[in-house]
């Protein structure tokens, strides 16, 4: 396995990590007190690609391949959760659907405004029945002329306030299960789509969810993405693409929470020396340090597979899985480590603490990974 990126890719990747320390890190306090993210940054955002990591040059992406993608969001995952997940959920399950499996025309049309940031993606699969069971979706959509009429509701659904591309899963057919759901390209000027109640959450603030709402939604024929009846597989596809790039947003957090931690137990003094000189303390930093490099090694092995055209289905589902577990126990371990400093909202470790939970839940829980992994292990070994 070779994961050298390109000089180009390099540059690209040291960029971003500037960026997000002299301009995101800046404000991520105010992100944080205001739930908004300045207009300024986002429009640097924009300048500097960030939203087209996943689409290809000639729509006026980037381009980048898993490895590089990964890369970029390992930077990204260093600042605010809540900026990184506007991106992250733009660049991946956002976008990636519409780039793997979009006809030409679909392409061209929305790829390139999308690529610039003019146009947010987002996925719009979940319901109040249909979560960690994605086949039992209540939306319907009804072949109508050169129309399908859809109608139903979604909710937890990322960037569906400043978003303007969703892709949507509904029933087409009811009487063929999972097979019989089908994927489609929604705009939010469509006839017949509603947001609803943005929701509050414990964390990622600057990044909002909210429910949708379809009543006799009307979507052109030629909106439908990849075959009819495609749409559960589709999900599938495009959460397991997906699932590398979580795991690299999750390292840059833990990397980023390692070193604030040694920063402060080389400068904070008890006992007459710095707490690092103490060995129990230095055992956390060991085990955190030991955690990352492990995370780094599934997280880039699962991306270059992917490259290289490789089932990582698996390899995809142990990065998540361990990704944002390590995330929850390195967050955990940072503010021990802070003591009574890492509970107060005046430093940022707290706020990872609260944004590391939802990694366990969003894009597949660490149960479903199991199960992911468990029914590869079953293909594998019968």
């Amino acid at each position: 396995m070779d994961f050298r990126m390109s000089e180009d890719v390099q540059m690209l990747v040291k960029v971003v990590g500037d960026f997000v320390q002299n301009e995101v890190e800046r404000v991520a306090m105010e992100i944080e007190e205001k739930d908004e993210i300045p207009e300024k940054v986002i429009n640097m955002s924009k300048e500097m690609g960030l939203f087209g990591l996943s689409i290809p040059e000639e729509y006026g992406g980037l381009g980048l391949d898993m490895v590089g993608k990964c890369a970029v969001y390992e930077e990204l995952g260093k600042t605010h959760n809540g900026y990184t997940t506007l991106i992250g959920a733009h660049t991946g399950i956002g976008t990636v659907g519409i780039v793997d499996l979009g006809t030409e025309e679909q392409k061209k049309k929305y790829l390139p405004k999308m690529a610039s940031g003019e146009w947010i993606g987002a996925f719009a699969l979940t319901e109040p029945s249909a979560g960690s069971n994605a086949a039992n979706l209540k939306t319907t959509a009804v072949k109508k002329g050169d129309k399908y009429i859809l109608n139903g509701s979604k909710h937890y659904i990322t960037n569906a306030v400043c978003g303007h591309v969703f892709t949507v899963m509904a029933v087409t057919d009811p009487s063929k299960g999972a097979k019989g759901i089908t994927s489609f390209i929604v705009e939010k000027d469509f006839p017949g789509f509603m947001l609803g109640s943005v929701e509050k959450k414990m964390g990622l603030r600057g990044s909002h969810s909210a429910e949708l709402f379809f009543e006799d939604l009307e979507v052109p024929a030629e909106n439908v993405l990849g075959a009819e009846g495609t749409g559960y597989v589709n999900a599938l596809k495009i959460l397991a693409n997906g699932r590398a790039g979580l795991a690299a947003r999750n390292l840059g957090s833990c990397v980023k929470l390692l070193e604030m931690s040694m920063e402060y137990a080389m400068q904070r003094s008890q006992f007459g020396k710095p707490i690092f000189e103490q060995q129990a303390v230095q055992h956390m930093l060991a085990d955190m340090s030991v955690e990352i490099e492990l995370l780094r090694s599934m997280t880039y092995r699962a991306a270059w597979m992917s490259d290289q055209g490789m089932r990582v289905v698996k390899e995809a589902a142990i990065a998540k899985l361990y990704g944002s577990e390590v995330y929850n126990r390195i967050a955990a371990t940072a503010i021990q480590i802070h003591g009574g400093v890492g509970y107060m909202k005046e430093f940022p470790i707290e706020r990872y603490y609260r944004d590391a939970r939802i990694t366990t839940i969003y894009e597949g829980t660490s149960q479903i990974q199991k199960n992911i992994i468990a029914g590869e292990l079953k293909r594998e070994y019968l």
